[in-house]
């Protein structure tokens, strides 16, 4: 099979390339330039272009760099600065796998004659007796990725593979070792690419949009508190509020963007009984009924998942009611819908 590995120069990317190669398929190695600024602490960095090409050269197999940057601008960067702007609290690397990493870079693959592409993500694709397909947690739990994922439907996983999802880091990097690939003991990617170190989101943002001043007030509406950039404050926060010491500590539990204000009030006010979904992914071609018994909701890529019944409301919407009370989904946050360890949809908490 020819299959087209996403190279981001990384250990995971490194190895699943090599246990392809190993399998007998064709493999060529592709690394993706999406952000075209100042990058230290992601995936787009020159010297991380440069690990994957190296690797490549190690394990035999053409590398190419493909530039996305317009893509990558239009549908990750944009609506990351327009999401702060209207109070809402975004996930980047979601909308990178959703428009990027599984649709502009499926689709140029597809035009070059590689139908199947894989990529080093922690997920297993298992498949059903009817041949549905679905999306489930890595064996590692700890370095799972299927919550990123949950964007893939039938067409993007009958073209994906991914080659690392029954190992755990340890065993890849053990891999690699073995191999001598020059990413063995590299340290993970961890933040947006976009973001550096030492700008940080504050100043990332800081030249695109004009903060604004805040009011922090009570539940009561009293002004106690203020806030310089009210478009850095996010649901859940607790520092930074200008909030007098002592008493009982205050969480932000509403951020109100048109009117500057930002509403916080004790850790019970966060607590909440359903969050309502929008852009609605599900992993089948149509959406389930409402769901009988209990599935599991997670809220954030490393998060408990929690114990919920969902509500299909038309193809792209949908309410997920919690079983008991549970905290707050920030507006923009992806809630990630499973069965077991299989992925059965996620949307955006609107």
């Amino acid at each position: 099979m020819r299959v087209l590995v996403a190279m981001s120069g990384g250990v995971d990317s490194s190895v699943a390339a090599a246990r392809l190669i190993a399998a007998g398929h064709d493999v060529v190695g592709v690394t993706m330039k999406l952000w075209g600024g100042e990058s230290d602490t992601g995936c787009c960095s020159v010297s991380d272009v440069d690990d994957a090409r190296r690797v490549a050269q190690q394990l035999g197999i053409a590398h190419h760099t493909w530039t996305f940057s317009e893509d990558f601008d239009r549908h990750v960067v944009d609506p990351y600065v327009d999401a702060h702007r209207r109070g809402a609290t975004p996930n980047p690397c979601i909308e990178c796998n959703r428009h990027l990493k599984f649709d502009r870079l499926l689709r140029r693959a597809q035009a070059v004659g590689y139908a199947t592409v894989a990529t080093g993500h922690h997920a297993r694709i298992v498949t059903h007796a009817d041949g549905t397909r679905r999306l489930a947690r890595g064996a590692d739990a700890a370095k799972d990725q299927s919550y990123v994922l949950y964007v893939l439907r039938q067409a993007e996983l009958s073209r994906t593979l991914l080659p690392v999802g029954e190992l755990t880091k340890a065993e890849v990097r053990a891999e690699a070792e073995t191999l001598g690939l020059r990413t063995a003991r590299k340290p993970d990617s961890q933040d947006v690419c976009f973001i550096t170190s030492g700008r940080g989101r504050r100043g990332f943002l800081g030249g695109r949009i004009d903060f604004r001043a805040g009011r922090v007030v009570d539940e009561a509406g009293r002004d106690v508190g203020s806030v310089d950039a009210v478009e850095l404050v996010t649901v859940g926060q607790r520092r930074g509020l200008g909030l007098p010491g002592g008493g009982a500590p205050r969480y932000v539990v509403d951020v109100d963007a048109p009117s500057a204000t930002v509403r916080v009030g004790p850790e019970r006010d966060l607590l909440c009984e359903q969050v309502a979904l929008e852009r609605v992914v599900w992993s089948a071609d149509r959406p389930p009924g409402a769901s009988r018994a209990p599935i599991a909701a997670q809220c954030s890529a490393h998060g408990s998942p929690r114990s919920a019944r969902i509500e299909p409301v038309g193809n792209d919407r949908a309410l997920v009611r919690f079983e008991r009370w549970e905290r707050r989904v920030a507006r923009g946050q992806s809630v990630v819908l499973y069965e077991g360890d299989e992925v059965i949809g996620g949307g955006v908490a609107a």
